[in-house]
């Protein structure tokens, strides 16, 4: 009965995704040809609409054939008109749709740091480049000590999307452990937690770089299942047990808006020691639940 749950959800994306398909492919051919940046931005506040609008149609329909146990906390004083970073742990790709479930136009459209091979993904991953998503290569480190300049291309994706930001409203996210939480990828790590991966500084303090100063501030959020093993598949199939979100808002600090990560170790290794307490903290909200 579940597998047939999970074939329905499936379909039901697919028909949804078919539905906003034919508005977005409209006006990404508009975008195309479109001559100047003024008017691009129209285009794409028209493209931001379409994908509100595809987004809350599939939240709609998991909300009242799902149901997802949800329970969520979250800041006061949230809008779609304000300007945020939000960082979160990454467990499944469930974890996208609970935290659209809970900040879906109550922050501005988002944006996600997405892997470079995800732009193959039909309807998708032109919905994704047609809103200017940043697309990421994350080359090796093998790669980059060959080669320093690959460092500079996920770099200058970031510089883009901050400049994007001061355009026009948008909440970026970012899963800063990088991919999905396992045992088996903590322990390859040598992560120093028992429920996160090691978080990766250098997105989150570029954007913080970048666009501290126009941000309203960062949203940190912990995702907690009460089943150890979540997947994708398994929540289309309705079988996800309870799902736990706490937010947030915490201030950029002031020492964050002086420096450039990549260019200043103190800084470096003082943004280091930020994020690693803050993972800390949350590794310990996990490990109490």
């Amino acid at each position: 009965m579940s597998t047939l749950k999970g074939l329905v959800s499936a379909l039901l994306l697919v028909v949804t995704t078919l539905f906003w398909s034919v508005p977005l492919i409209l006006l990404t051919l508009l975008k195309l040809i479109t001559p100047t940046r003024p008017l691009r931005l129209i285009v794409l506040r028209g493209l931001n609409g379409v994908a509100l609008n595809w987004i809350g149609c599939n939240l709609w329909w998991m909300r009242h054939w799902l149901k997802p146990r949800l329970e969520a906390t979250l800041p006061e004083g949230l809008s779609p008109e304000q300007r945020w970073l939000v960082i979160s742990n990454h467990r499944s790709w469930t974890d996208i749709f609970m935290l659209l479930m809970v900040l879906h136009r109550r922050i501005p459209m988002p944006r996600f740091f997405l892997k470079q091979q995800l732009i193959w993904i039909p309807i998708v991953g032109l919905a994704w480049w047609a809103l200017e998503f940043p697309f990421m290569r994350r080359y090796r480190r093998e790669q980059i000590e060959r080669n320093p300049q690959l460092a500079e291309v996920d770099r200058k994706a970031t510089e883009r999307l901050c400049e994007r930001a001061r355009e026009m409203p948008l909440a970026i996210f970012n899963f800063v452990e990088g991919t999905r939480f396992t045992p088996l990828k903590r322990d390859a790590q040598n992560s120093p937690f028992r429920h996160l991966l090691r978080p990766k500084a250098g997105g989150v303090a570029q954007v913080l770089s970048l666009l501290g100063a126009q941000l309203d501030g960062i949203l940190d959020v912990t995702l907690h299942y009460a089943n150890p093993d979540p997947t994708f598949w398994g929540f289309l199939c309705g079988r996800e047990g309870p799902i736990t979100l706490e937010a947030r808002r915490l201030e950029v600090p002031g020492w964050m808006l002086d420096s450039r990560y990549h260019d200043d170790p103190h800084y470096k290794e003082r943004f280091h020691s930020w994020l690693n307490a803050l993972w800390q903290e949350k590794d310990q909200a996990l490990a109490s639940r």
